[in-house]
């Protein structure tokens, strides 16, 4: 959790993602890497200069298989004195029951982003924190190219002026695996998702797509994150 600390404050110091008097909502799906953030961002309360608060947002998805159990993240937020709110969504009743969606990531991703845009406005923060790392925005920046054609990647710090939000990626320097490797020494509490193609879909597919040319050619990653950066696109 050490590293990942460190990685959190470097880019915090790079792209001024955390600010005195911060009031920050930290999108937790249940997952290693959005529970990891989370307890990364509590702890380093105690040390970074800045003081900030946190509130903890699960949206309840109400996806068709049932609902899921977010008992051990409100446990955690308990033991990390960070207030916790579990908001009620119709999002996978409406995409998977309604519209039975055959592609509904796309459409999924733009509903969740409003509902918790709207969630972080109702508990009067001015910031939303969301568990996006450097495996992530390597996928992110290939899906874009291959599938729609641009040269894009999301941003570590994004400001919303429809909504007077400001989105921070905190872990955007570190890897998947550094990532993982904190919430295994932890022990921390993961959710698993119920969503239907959890593990099918575009995203995954460019998953197994990366480890390939990884395995091809060690580094593969390191260098094209390294290229994202020193390219400056989207605020990199």
């Amino acid at each position: 959790m050490q590293r990942l600390m460190g990685l959190i404050r470097k880019a915090s110091e790079e792209y001024g993602l955390i600010e005195n008097g911060d009031r920050i909502a930290v999108g937790v799906s249940g997952g290693k890497d959005s529970v990891a953030m989370l307890y990364a961002l509590s702890y380093m309360r105690r040390y970074l200069e800045v003081e900030y608060s946190l509130v903890a947002v699960t949206l309840d998805m109400d996806f068709p298989d049932g609902g899921m159990d977010y008992s051990p993240i409100r446990t955690l937020c308990e033991e990390l004195d960070v207030e916790y709110h579990v908001k009620k969504t119709e999002i996978g009743r409406i995409i998977f029951s309604e519209r039975q969606e055959q592609n509904p990531c796309s459409l999924c991703a733009r509903m969740r982003r409003g509902s918790l845009h709207d969630a972080a406005k109702e508990y009067g923060c001015g910031k939303v924190a969301l568990g996006h790392h450097r495996d992530d925005a390597v996928e992110t920046f290939f899906m874009n190219l291959f599938i729609e054609g641009r040269i894009g990647c999301f941003q570590p710090k994004t400001y919303l002026s429809r909504k007077d939000l400001t989105l921070i990626r905190p872990m955007c320097l570190a890897t998947e695996a550094e990532v993982a490797r904190a919430a295994r020494g932890l022990r921390l509490p993961v959710v698993k998702s119920s969503c239907p193609v959890d593990g099918h879909t575009t995203r995954q597919r460019m998953k197994e797509f990366i480890k390939g040319m990884e395995h091809a050619s060690p580094g593969f990653e390191k260098r094209v994150f390294g290229a994202l950066r020193r390219s400056g696109i989207d605020g990199w």
